[in-house]
């Protein structure tokens, strides 16, 4: 690893139009509206088991028909589903960029990746084309992301379970259930009180995309290489959170095993990743109290966000049990 240490800044002349006519960015709007598209038509699904709730609970041979999907408030549902998700991720991926721009660190505008998922996309991602070489300016860089993605997902989890509807339950043979983190169970223990045994409760697409935010910003924020919570982890401990890379493969293959199937692949990806964190300047130099408390609150956000079971029952030992069995 070349470990030569050296600043490379952006011009300061010209401000943010001339950055962006230096850009390429028929690429970040070319993904964007693709991602728009394919979060859309996600959302449909959604959107129908929203409104047609009480039909899917009391009638197992219930279908889609074109009807149903060309339904204004089907298509009205999928459409705010998708606002809500993207700006969510949108303001995560801005508020990288934007610190990085005050740092005056080359970056890329953000890039959306559509794919098709239960949720229509794979997240959004910056690139950062500069080295960052001080500490505060990565642990700054790596958590203004998750913050902002934080306080947008909350809002929208708590409006869209008001929105929500409660009712019997549905059987649990073919159906998707979704893990529930800490932050959704004290919102919604505030939310449904007294609600009778028996009774699931069908998310409105606006509580869906705020329930896909929290799940981005946990997965982000786990300790490791290059992921938010990687930097943040590194700023905080310097060359000594380089012990802990091969111990957090372990954790997501231990969860992979026991909880959910997806994080055998997140192990695999951030493993040819690179689980060392590049060298920084004033490695040694311990980060100041401020910082040392938001680093505290940051932890906090992760225990509420994080969600051992995204999917429930697709853990590699339900699978075996099914292939087996």
């Amino acid at each position: 690893m070349n470990e030569e240490r050296y600043d490379v800044s952006l011009p300061r002349e010209g401000g943010f139009q001339a950055f962006i006519s230096k850009q390429k960015i028929w690429l970040n709007i070319l993904l964007f509206i693709i991602t728009s598209i394919s979060t859309f038509f996600v959302g449909l699904t959604w959107s129908v088991s929203f409104k047609y709730a009480d039909s899917l609970t009391q009638d197992i041979d219930f279908s889609l028909v074109t009807s149903i999907l060309q339904d204004p408030q089907v298509i009205f549902l999928s459409m705010i589903y998708s606002v809500v998700l993207l700006g969510i991720l949108l303001s995560h991926e801005l508020g990288h960029f934007l610190t990085c721009r005050y740092y005056n660190v080359d970056a890329t505008l953000p890039f959306f990746i559509p794919a098709p998922t239960l949720i229509g996309t794979m997240g959004a991602f910056i690139k950062i084309k500069s080295p960052i070489t001080r500490k505060k300016q990565l642990f700054d860089i790596g958590i203004a992301g998750p913050i902002a993605g934080f306080l947008l997902s909350v809002p929208a989890l708590a409006y869209g379970l008001h929105l929500s509807k409660v009712v019997p339950a549905v059987p649990r043979e073919g159906s998707i259930i979704f893990g529930e983190p800490i932050i959704l169970k004290i919102i919604g223990s505030m939310l449904f009180k007294n609600i009778p045994e028996h009774v699931d409760i069908i998310l409105h697409p606006v509580a869906f995309a705020g329930w896909v935010g929290i799940l981005v910003t946990a997965l982000n924020l786990f300790p490791i290489g290059q992921l938010d919570g990687g930097h943040i982890f590194y700023a905080v401990l310097g060359k000594r959170s380089r012990k802990f890379s091969v111990l957090f493969i372990a954790v997501f293959v231990i969860m992979g095993v026991i909880f959910w199937m997806g994080w055998l692949i997140w192990a695999v990806l951030i493993y040819f990743l690179g689980l060392k964190h590049p060298r920084i300047v004033d490695e040694d130099i311990p980060l100041s109290q401020g910082r040392k408390i938001l680093g505290l609150a940051i932890l906090i956000v992760f225990i509420l966000s994080f969600i051992p079971d995204p999917i429930k029952g697709y853990s590699l030992i339900d699978v075996l049990k099914t292939s087996i069995f």
